[in-house]
């Protein structure tokens, strides 16, 4: 890959000139910097690609039938049935390949300058969120991973390029619904937490972490934030099941109340950020309004089904169980919201994707993906 001998502020054709030994390695980097800028990606299980595969969880994805839409019908670990929203965001903004997992082994070379997702399934903003699944990678982990990767780039082009270059990269962060599906809403295990824990102070310990965590990325060099707020966690399938006794065929309120009081706060969070982070360019994704907007309106979007789980084991909507070799997949998945107990298919996939990079303000707030590409 060349040595540490120069700066992205040269103009690549100068290098190979200046330094004829290393020139085809400075030629592929060049190559990988002027095709695409980079996507870093930070999350939970919506746009985990397959870094829990090598971890000890039992919620792994990397079996059948997860994944049988994906290219070539692999089981990646991604939990769903074909791409992630990110996945799809990805090849719309013109990669040409998946953003890789971090914990790949073969995520290495040149290819991290086009970006790292290090997203993990059952994830949080707080380190205990999702500890009942095994390992997972936490936000603050994640962190620790992004600092490895970027220590790596300063090694391989030095400083003011890596500065350069992060400074033109997304960086997508969704993290939030594991704080409440599997922290203060874990079944029967959080009755007492939810008892001496009022909601509102309960969202406030999650901001008053998530904020320095977001700062954190800001430090490290990241510049355009892509923030992804939490979806309506009371109507998956999973909750539906576990509280149909309470609440019938409705989503559950409190759920949904709660992640609106977090996201409130989050998108006043984001506009704190965008004003005392100097360069710094956020854009507030609404996955709230978008995935309320497809369930309410499912028919005209044509989705058959809005509230069951395509590929399922037990319970009324399928929400019981984790989907694996024995479930039952629905005959045909483009017309069902959800993919199991909790993750949406990739067909809801596909319209939050191009709602995020093309969408209005109702949708992503204060631009959009491809107007936050697009800034200088």
């Amino acid at each position: 890959m060349g040595r540490k001998i120069w700066s992205y502020s040269y103009p690549c054709f100068l290098l190979m000139i200046l330094v004829s030994s290393t020139s085809f390695g400075l030629f592929r980097i060049c190559v990988a910097y002027n095709n695409n800028s980079a996507f870093f990606v930070f999350g939970d299980s919506l746009v985990d690609p397959g870094n829990n595969n090598r971890l000890r969880n039992i919620a792994k994805y990397n079996v059948r039938p997860n994944g049988m839409d994906f290219p070539g019908g692999i089981p990646t670990g991604r939990y769903t049935n074909g791409r992630t929203a990110v996945d799809i965001i990805a090849q719309g903004l013109g990669f040409k390949n998946f953003i890789p997992a971090y914990t790949d082994p073969t995520t290495a070379g040149e290819i991290v300058f086009h970006g790292v997702n290090y997203a993990s399934g059952g994830s949080g903003i707080l380190d205990a969120s999702g500890y009942l699944f095994g390992e997972r990678i936490c936000m603050n982990d994640q962190l620790k991973d992004f600092a490895k990767t970027r220590q790596y780039i300063i090694s391989s082009i030095g400083s003011n390029a890596t500065t350069e270059l992060l400074s033109k990269a997304i960086f997508a962060v969704g993290m939030g619904a594991n704080d409440f599906l599997l922290n203060y809403y874990t079944p029967v295990l959080s009755i007492l937490e939810q008892t001496l824990i009022p909601p509102e102070v309960f969202v406030d310990e999650m901001i008053s972490e998530y904020k320095p965590q977001l700062t954190k990325l800001y430090e490290m060099g990241a510049r355009k934030f892509l923030i992804q707020n939490v979806p309506p966690i009371g109507c998956v399938p999973l909750e539906r099941d576990l509280n149909h006794l309470w609440v019938g065929d409705s989503c559950v309120t409190s759920m949904n109340d709660a992640a609106m009081l977090f996201n409130a706060k989050l998108k006043t969070l984001v506009s704190e950020l965008n004003s005392v982070l100097a360069g710094s360019k956020f854009a507030y994704a609404d996955l709230y309004y978008i995935a309320s907007d497809i369930i309410e309106n499912y028919q005209s979007y044509g989705f058959e089904n809005y509230n069951s789980a395509c590929c399922r084991q037990l319970g009324k909507y399928g929400g019981l169980g984790l989907c694996g070799p024995t479930a039952k997949v629905c005959q045909d998945r483009s017309k069902y919201f959800f993919w199991d107990a909790v993750h949406p298919t990739e067909a809801v996939n596909s319209l939050v994707a191009k709602r995020l990079l093309d969408g209005d303000s109702k949708d992503i707030y204060p631009i959009n993906i491809r107007q936050l590409a697009m800034d200088k």
